[in-house]
């Protein structure tokens, strides 16, 4: 049902380096950039995860309450990518680690942008 979502960014060329190198930790591309935006995934065919400026040039911020949820293939994969995003400047919003009593197990930043994600695999 998700084609692809969309978070802002006051800085795009920052912004492209930082996902570039997050996401290549977990073996995603970048699919395009062009414009005020870029796009990462699996492939053209699969969800993607965008950033963008604003369309109406006004500045991005990050939305109280909102939060990405990137799904991995693994824990090692969660670890992963949750440590490059802090290497590349990205702030911890919750360590990694189990949660609940299901098997969820993730690991919450923000981009450098104050965007939220999770890395995370779910539980049963």
């Amino acid at each position: 049902m998700i084609g692809y979502i969309t978070i802002g960014t006051n800085e795009l060329a920052r912004s492209i380096a930082f996902y570039d190198a997050l996401m290549e930790t977990v073996g995603i591309q970048r699919l395009w950039a062009h414009g005020n935006m870029a796009a990462w995934g699996p492939s053209r065919n699969d969800p993607a995860f965008c950033v963008a400026t604003p369309f109406d040039g006004g500045p991005a911020t990050a939305g109280n309450g909102s939060m990405i949820a990137l799904k991995m293939p693994d824990r090692d994969a969660v670890d992963k990518i949750h440590a490059k995003a802090l290497a590349l400047g990205g702030t911890d919003d919750g360590a990694v680690g189990p949660r609940g009593d299901h098997g969820f197990y993730g690991g919450y930043f923000r981009d450098l942008d104050g965007n939220k994600l999770n890395a995370y695999v779910p539980g049963s």
